[in-house]
């Protein structure tokens, strides 16, 4: 891959749709560094003795909790390394990244959640509960963001890439995902919704 140095692909989107997954397989395939702001927050929640729903309450009112979040940005920005940044906001902060949305049906995050054994701050009675958690944070937190900075998370026209992950393998996001990054940065059109 002819990638110019310092260039940033920022993954966002629904809960359970694939981040991380995608996210570590885009550094394999590419060389960049690996940075997740889901793991900083599940870490900083477990801290507390928290779910990560009720930090994202707690943020609400304590601006703390999304400053220590939210600064490893300024530096990301400025940093010469290229980077796959797996991150609510990242798009936001670092605008001139390649910037992803990945999306998937609220029931199948759910049963990916309550499948996955490494997420010990996201642990469910039940599916259904699953559910109405993953909405409810999904809801704060784009409430929250939209306040605080003005940053519409749920507006697709904000991302240079949608891919629906509902029915799709991490490697086949992936291949979406670099498919479009190298078109992009030879300015090249790709189709922004797959």
């Amino acid at each position: 891959m002819d990638i110019p140095l310092g260039r940033k692909i920022t993954i966002t989107g629904d809960l359970g749709s694939g981040k991380s997954a995608v996210s570590s397989i885009l550094c394999a395939r590419t060389g960049f560094e690996y940075v997740s702001t889901g793991r900083i927050q599940r870490q900083l929640a477990q801290k507390l003795g928290i779910d990560t729903l009720e930090m994202n309450r707690r943020a609400d009112t304590d601006p703390g909790i999304d400053q220590q979040i939210d600064g490893i940005f300024v530096d990301l920005g400025k940093d010469t390394k290229s980077y796959v940044v797996d991150s609510r906001m990242a798009w936001f902060f670092l605008p001139g990244s390649y910037k992803v949305y990945l999306q998937t049906d609220v029931g199948v995050a759910a049963d990916r959640i309550l499948g996955d054994l490494n997420r010990k701050s996201e642990e469910y009675d039940s599916r259904d509960e699953a559910m109405q958690k993953i909405l409810a944070r999904k809801q704060s937190e784009n409430a929250r963001f939209l306040k605080k900075y003005g940053a519409d998370c749920a507006n697709m026209d904000n991302f240079d890439l949608v891919v629906d992950t509902s029915g799709k393998s991490p490697d086949e996001v992936a291949d979406i995902v670099i498919k479009g990054f190298e078109a992009s940065a030879q300015g090249i059109p790709f189709a922004r919704y797959h």
